[in-house]
């Protein structure tokens, strides 16, 4: 028998849902606790509407990371001023934070500073490509030039 979920249920599905249970555990379990309801042509219906539009809202999500990682790479490389040491060495190091803040503010983007990627500590002047996640299947690569204050 084929039901829709209303509530996740473990090792059966998530809300919204469509599964084949035994007709004794629908009739017994999932619809006196009203936590599935029965398979009709408008529910059907309904449930291709919602995963369309689920559908064409992460295509939409996926454009916008896209038109993100095209103005971000076209500004080429952001700029970290930081104060430095003998041999280039800087006080600290330059983290996903600072990198975050450059990017807001140079080019307005607020990005979220786990989704940055150092491929190494930057602890020394240099300029060095950083990887950000823009979305799942999104990443734009970074340019950032360390100088001295």
């Amino acid at each position: 028998m084929q039901v829709v979920l209303r509530q996740s249920i473990p090792g059966l599905g998530k809300p919204g849902e469509l599964v084949n249970v035994k007709p004794g555990y629908a009739r017994n379990y999932l619809f006196p606790r009203q936590m599935a309801v029965r398979v009709t042509p408008g529910l059907l219906k309904e449930r291709q509407m919602r995963l369309e539009q689920e559908a064409a809202r992460k295509l939409a999500e996926k454009q916008r990371a896209e038109g993100y990682k095209t103005a971000l790479e076209t500004i080429g490389r952001f700029v970290i001023r930081q104060k430095v040491g003998e041999n280039d060495l800087l006080f600290g190091q330059v983290t996903s934070s600072d990198i975050a803040e450059v990017v807001l503010a140079t080019s307005g983007l607020d990005i979220d500073r786990r989704n940055i990627s150092l491929p190494e500590e930057i602890n020394k002047t240099g300029v060095y490509p950083v990887q950000v996640k823009l979305h799942p299947e999104v990443t734009a690569t970074l340019r950032i030039q360390v100088t001295p204050a």
